[in-house]
């Protein structure tokens, strides 16, 4: 009887280990990082290469002097969350579509510009900050590119054909200029960056009582999603959408609080109303992005909880090696004045300049509106790896489905 005991354990154990074995042999490698050809951005300043700067009046120093050591058409003291991406991905910087000189398109195209909202403003944009290049200005740019490139790819194919029959000498600045388009097939491959919002939640704060700017949210959201859908008609496949950020939060709302009432500034010292119109924002904007990948079964829409990651930061500054989070390092603001960075102008009488203060790395906004490159970086840490995403995917992975 013992035998007959020893037996069947031997027995089992070594069934065990024979089928462990088994799977071993049949387990699934992880799936590779996705090669993404090129990257297409769309938003506002938080993600503008140079746009503005291109079209109308150029970034002052000492925008971009932490990174690029001179301005760079970023408003940052250097690089900006989309450039962290694209060097994750192995991209390089992307080229605003609106800069004529010495692009590269190649590997894709920024067309989001400083001032840009979702919806166009019936305002005087120019006095009021904003760009007359809102998303939609921005999705048929997208189109007139793809139609051009499209076009001048085709027309440097048949040159080559020329050359390979000997009817044509295919110059070598032909050749470069060829490497500097981008090529159709890469279009719906590529990784489409969304980063704008924040410019419409402003206007309404400007504009609105709290209940017109919540009764106006749908449609800034539906105007949003038919861009989307726009992009999608036209080939785009895989979509990376941040939502916008704590808008209470920037130092240029709290530094004009003075003796605020009980309730208007939340426990972080954020203006409450403001980030409120922001989370409803951010609210219906996921609801209709999950509406759309049920209608869209062929794309890829991953929605990125921006808000989360910056107020996170904010509100834990110290403890992640940052000083006040309300600090502004390059620029004057206060209660009756404004000096932005990079400008001179007066405060109590006396002229002042708005420049930059020792250490950037060390604070979160840069003027007082956008981050500063230390900040961005930690920003972009925290998204890429997509412990803020919905589906949890990393941008890395961005073109498998979850």
């Amino acid at each position: 009887m013992y035998n007959i005991a020893i037996f069947a354990f031997v027995t089992i154990v070594l069934l065990l280990v024979s089928l462990a074995s088994s799977t071993e042999g049949r387990r699934i490698s992880p799936a590779p990082p996705c090669d993404f050809p090129a990257i297409y951005n769309f938003g506002d300043s938080n993600s503008d290469t140079g746009a503005i700067s291109a079209a109308f009046w150029p970034t002052p120093s000492p925008y971009g002097t932490s990174y690029f050591g001179k301005p760079a058409g970023r408003n940052s003291d250097g690089r900006l969350v989309i450039d962290f991406i694209a060097e994750h991905l192995g991209l390089p910087y992307l080229s605003s579509y609106l800069d004529s000189i010495g692009t590269n398109f190649r590997h894709g195209a920024n067309f989001a510009t400083a001032g840009s909202t979702i919806i166009r403003q019936n305002e005087s944009i120019f006095e009021n900050g904003l760009s007359p290049f809102s998303l939609d200005i921005q999705t048929v740019q997208h189109y007139q590119f793809k139609t051009r490139t499209s076009e001048l790819y085709h027309q440097g194919n048949l040159h080559v054909i020329s050359l390979k029959i000997g009817i044509h000498i295919f110059s070598a600045k032909k050749k470069s200029f060829m490497k500097k388009l981008s090529r159709p097939q890469d279009l719906s491959k590529a990784l489409y960056v969304f980063y704008i919002g924040q410019n419409d939640v402003a206007a309404g704060i400007r504009k609105l009582s709290f209940e017109l700017q919540k009764a106006a949210v749908p449609e800034i959201i539906s105007q949003f999603t038919t861009q989307i859908q726009t992009l999608y008609q036209r080939g785009a496949r895989i979509f990376w959408i941040h939502n916008t950020g704590p808008i209470g939060c920037l130092p240029v709302a709290t530094v004009k609080v003075q003796d605020p009432l009980p309730g208007y500034l939340d426990e972080n010292g954020c203006v409450k109303s403001q980030n409120d119109i922001a989370i409803e924002f951010n609210k219906q904007l996921k609801d209709e992005i999950v509406k759309l990948r049920s209608e869209r079964s062929e794309a890829i829409l991953i929605y990125v909880d921006m808000y989360s990651a910056k107020y996170g930061l904010i509100t834990n500054a110290k403890n992640q090696g940052f000083e006040d989070p309300f600090s502004i390092c390059c620029g004057h603001h206060g209660i009756g004045y404004d000096v932005w960075c990079g400008n001179k102008g007066n405060v109590n009488g006396s002229e002042v300049f708005g420049g930059s203060c020792g250490n950037p790395s060390k604070v979160i906004s840069w003027d007082g509106v956008h981050y500063s490159e230390a900040a961005n970086r930690w920003i972009a840490n925290r998204i890429i790896n997509g412990s803020f995403s919905d589906p949890p995917i990393s941008i890395s992975k961005a073109c498998q489905k979850a």
